[in-house]
């Protein structure tokens, strides 16, 4: 039974077992011992222990006898309890191992939740009495101080003029967190400031740093993820940047991929960079007519248009660039007219290369704008004519491109005199890649009884979400050849992920099919697995059907 010692509270810990016994010499040094009662580990002092001890001795001595007192000498070793001694030759445990996380008590989740909203509120309350108890681990008493006017010895005034936040900070957690606090409060040139000014950094993305410097979480949002990651830029703390920058490729698309390339330079992040550059070279388009392009500084604008691999056609990159000059005439205060839109784009406007042109794209587009001289119109057009051909300062030479990739997932094909009839329903196939890469089109079979049209519907899900479809005509000569039908756009298709292909084609000629299907196949750096898909009805599954080709960008 547990002894009721006045001078020190029962600490319960996880006892360890089998405690090791000591003698009285042992008893002698004036420190406090833990003991073990019912299970249950406390620590007493010297003098306590060996009172209690002697007494309840005493009292199981007299119902003994004099049968029991030849055990009673000079030593008095414990009867109901063992000694734990502090040093152990096991492993040593941590606060989290020897406290596993539980959920709190009634009394306890109110306090919490207290402290939390300090956290986010910086409402300075007056801490409870204890408070640490209420967390076991230094992480969870650490996190506490976050955005926490308890025992802050410097505060930041974050912001802009006209949106700052003063924010408290502990200048220990913060130098071991970041090389650049510590040298701001411990380093030879160390500024005994009490409050900080902090201009250039938004008030989230500060916050956004700090939580992850007390409490060890990332907390990442799509508005404020480019300014945290310019806030650990700013005071190193690479591993904060690092999730930012994965974050940012996660959530890589076209249209923010202008903006993030930017963002990227800015940052001198170059994996971050050549990931904008994949989906900006396949997507093209979309990138050049989504509005983060107009956000874009006049550098990225030039090394985006100087881009021999760019996917688009050159009336699309065109028109971006004259929206992007209208954009940062507003940035520079001028009005929007051609003469500004064309200051503003400057020597940038020779890196599109109009003579490539399709010559009604020419004639309906570039030379009405307004944007080019006459004299800059006239050589165009007879650069597009006359068998002399004039010298222009626009780049002649047309973007190589991208060449597309194809997968081909069947080992052979076929055709037989009662099938492959379509009739309006559907062949479908589920595919997973292990890259990122972007699809383009389908290629399919055609007709086996000589040249034919069919009308198909493709279609590109995943989880049952439409990501790309069109609807196009295309005409088989009667070979087993394959036949390629385009999406109006790429789609970025992520990996590890199973997405849907679909086509339903109309037509009235028996057609070739795969056979022989293999479930994966290597295509350059990309392996492609694929597996049957309960929205095929026609027939077409891993081994044998429609589909053979998957045509992509990687």
């Amino acid at each position: 039974m547990p002894f009721p010692f006045p001078c020190w509270p029962s600490v319960h810990v996880l006892p360890q077992s089998p405690a090791p016994r000591v003698s009285a010499s042992f008893w002698s040094e004036k420190v406090r011992r833990w003991y073990i009662s019912g299970g249950v580990c406390k620590l007493v002092c010297l003098d306590c222990f060996l009172k209690e001890t002697v007494k309840n001795r005493s009292k199981k001595s007299s119902k003994k006898g004099n049968s029991s007192s030849s055990s009673s000498s000079s030593k008095l070793p414990p009867v109901c309890y063992e000694i734990i001694t502090l040093k152990t030759k096991k492993k040593k445990k941590m606060a989290a191992d020897i406290f596993p996380r539980k959920k709190p008590a009634n009394t306890n989740t109110t306090a919490v939740q207290q402290y939390h909203q300090q956290n986010l509120n910086n409402n300075n309350t007056i801490p409870a009495p204890n408070w640490q108890g209420l967390y076991p681990t230094i992480r969870e008493r650490n996190a506490v101080m976050f955005n926490n006017d308890l025992m802050a010895d410097v505060h930041f005034v974050v912001g802009p003029p006209g949106g700052t936040q003063r924010l408290p900070g502990h200048k220990y957690v913060l130098a071991v967190g970041s090389s650049v606090f510590h040298a701001m409060f411990y380093g030879e040139l160390a500024e005994d400031k009490d409050e900080i000014r902090i201009p250039d950094v938004e008030p989230a993305a500060f916050l956004a740093m700090l939580k992850y410097i007390y409490c060890d979480e990332i907390d990442l949002a799509a508005d404020t993820v480019l300014a945290t990651l310019y806030a650990a830029k700013k005071y190193i703390v690479p591993h904060l940047a690092r999730a930012c920058v994965n974050f940012l490729e996660t959530s890589l698309s076209a249209k923010n991929a202008c903006v993030l390339l930017s963002q990227s330079c800015l940052f001198e992040e170059p994996d971050l960079t050549q990931r904008c550059w994949e989906v900006i070279d396949a997507q093209a388009e979309l990138a050049l007519k989504s509005e983060g392009f107009c956000d874009i500084d006049f550098q990225t604008l030039e090394s985006i248009l100087r881009r021999e691999t760019l996917n688009a056609k050159e009336i699309v990159v065109f028109e971006a660039a004259l929206n992007w000059a209208e954009v940062e005439c507003q940035r520079q205060e001028l009005t929007a007219t051609i003469e500004n839109k064309r200051k503003v784009l400057g020597k940038a406007l020779y890196l599109i290369r109009i003579p490539t042109m399709a010559l009604d794209d020419f004639a309906n587009g570039a030379a009405q704008s307004g944007i080019l001289t006459l004299n800059e119109t006239n050589d165009i057009f007879l650069w597009y004519t006359a068998a002399k051909k004039p010298e222009l300062q626009f780049v002649s030479k047309p973007r190589k491109g991208l060449v597309p990739q194809r997968c081909h997932r069947f080992q052979s094909c076929a055709y037989r005199s009662n099938q492959w009839r379509y009739r309006g329903r559907c062949d479908s196939i589920q595919f997973a890649v292990d890259k990122r890469v972007f699809i383009a089109g389908f290629g399919l079979y055609g007709s086996s009884c000589g040249s034919a049209e069919y009308s198909a519907k493709i279609e590109l899900k995943r989880q049952g979400v439409i990501l790309g479809q069109n609807l196009s005509k295309y005409f088989s000569d009667g070979s087993s050849n394959t036949f390629p039908v385009w999406f109006e756009y790429p789609v970025q298709i992520e990996p590890d992920t199973f997405y849907t292909a679909s086509v339903i084609l109309d037509g009235n000629e028996l057609s070739y099919f795969g056979q022989e299907g293999m479930t994966e196949v290597q295509c350059g750096k990309v392996t492609v697995q694929f597996q049957c898909s309960s929205d095929s009805t026609n027939g077409t599954g891993v081994q044998g059907g429609q589909i053979p080709e998957l045509i992509f960008y990687a």
